[in-house]
């Protein structure tokens, strides 16, 4: 009985540290119950630079043209707090301090299902740029991938020029 009890009170400890370690990862992301009405223009394609002392973000949405997520609207976090969101292919830009940062992209759906989330971090030093790009693919399996990864200036520039500035 006591090998018993000693199992069953090891299972739910390890239950425990992963619902706690999950909800450290997620940490990055926003309240789930806020929800961006997002807008593109087709005809504008700002860039900005970066205000003094601070670092520069760009998040572009990348769907391929034969995705059926194509018109998804992924939202972006940064330690904690939402700071913009995406619709299809379009891009929106942010400052931020210098230091370690933590963000999350999470697939933005009215109402809520299994959450799609992908994670990242990075330094961001005074003066300096970061693209990052998200992509809402099929798996094999038949379910959903969210990818946010950081991506080359010279591939962001292209993407920037022929995608939709988003505001909301």
């Amino acid at each position: 009985m006591r090998i018993l009890l000693a199992i069953l009170a090891l299972s739910l400890s390890m239950v425990a540290e992963d619902k706690a370690a999950v909800a450290r990862a997620l940490a990055a992301c926003g309240p789930d119950d806020f929800h961006f009405d997002v807008k593109t223009d087709k005809h504008r394609h700002p860039v900005g630079q970066p205000e003094a002392g601070k670092a520069l973000v760009y998040v572009i949405e990348d769907q391929a043209r034969e995705c059926i997520f194509c018109a998804a609207t992924i939202r972006l976090g940064l330690d904690g707090a939402w700071v913009g969101a995406n619709h299809g292919r379009s891009y929106f830009f942010f400052a931020v301090n210098v230091g370690e940062h933590h963000v999350c992209a999470d697939w933005q759906r009215l109402p809520p299902s299994d959450k799609v989330v992908s994670l990242a971090h990075f330094t961001a030093e005074a003066g300096k740029t970061y693209y990052f790009r998200t992509r809402l693919t099929v798996a094999y399996d038949g379910g959903t991938l969210l990818d946010l990864n950081p991506i080359d200036s010279d591939e962001a520039q292209l993407l920037l020029a022929s995608y939709s500035l988003s505001t909301w």
